[in-house]
């Protein structure tokens, strides 16, 4: 079955990739800092949030879905898990906890609004991002929420590495693309969801539990959700409800721009 990141067209691998060498040589051509290692230091803290976000979004992408609800029910997360450890006095792992478990709920909704309701994934995520958006605003009062724990903000500390201060929650979000990328390449799995995005009704046919297999990579994009809640606490210290409004474009971006096809069953996380 032609499931596989193997493949994919050459020009659909490797355009983006000839993009972004392009992109590269003329940023390197106007300043000499560009390519140094303080600068993609920088750039991995930047984009960090959006990343993780990114590899949950690739996931539903692959199954010729899409969330559009991915930003606000990271926003979501971090609002719960700094509310609960700012207002109940919760330990950093326990709030932490709290909130991926709500960005998680998030994706098994959308899971079983694609599945058993068989709506659109963009209808289901459309609405799911309203509903996040609003619980976000009620719970946190449209204030930003700064009396959290200092063991939220771990990953936002930094390490040094040759002299450039490296911060932790790029290192994970790095982690964590090559985890998916072992996951997506070489397990059963990772393959049932290219064969899925593919061809679902195929699929079905040959065994494969397809509502499942939707299911899980709803949930698992919702917990990729809740790591990058984390992160984004980490980053700023606080719990800001207005996060989120513009990262859902921003993660379907990063994916179509990494190689990875609106139609699904074809795309790479790396």
């Amino acid at each position: 079955m032609n499931t596989t990141a193997s493949k994919l067209p050459p020009l659909a691998t490797l355009g983006p990739f000839i993009a972004l060498l392009l992109a590269c040589g003329f940023f390197a051509l106007q300043s000499d800092r560009f390519l140094s290692a303080q600068n993609f230091a920088l750039i991995l803290q930047q984009v960090m949030v959006v990343g993780v976000i990114a590899i949950g979004q690739t996931l539903v992408i692959l199954t010729a879905g899409i969330d559009l609800s991915c930003g606000m029910v990271m926003a979501l997360g971090g609002i719960v898990m700094t509310k609960v450890a700012s207002d109940y006095g919760l330990s950093a792992p326990v709030a932490i906890a709290c909130g991926m478990a709500v960005t998680t709920l998030f994706g098994m909704v959308n899971g079983l609004l694609v599945t058993k309701v068989k709506l659109p994934p963009f209808i289901v995520t459309l609405g799911t991002l309203n509903i996040a958006f609003a619980a976000t605003q009620l719970y946190s009062g449209a204030q930003t929420i700064t009396d959290i724990p200092g063991g939220m903000t771990v990953l936002g500390n930094t390490f040094q590495v040759g002299g450039t201060a490296v911060v932790w929650g790029a290192l994970l979000m790095l982690a964590l693309y090559v985890a998916m990328w072992f996951f997506l390449r070489e397990t059963a799995p990772g393959r049932h969801i290219y064969a899925v995005g593919n061809n679902p009704e195929a699929t079905r046919l040959t065994g494969i539990p397809t509502d499942r297999v939707l299911l899980f990579v709803y949930m698992l994009a919702g917990v990729f959700y809740g790591i990058a809640a984390l992160l984004s606490v980490a980053r700023t210290g606080a719990g800001d409800p207005n996060a989120g409004q513009t990262e859902n474009l921003d993660a379907i971006s990063a994916v179509v721009l990494g190689g990875t096809s609106l139609f699904g069953g074809r795309g790479v996380i790396l």
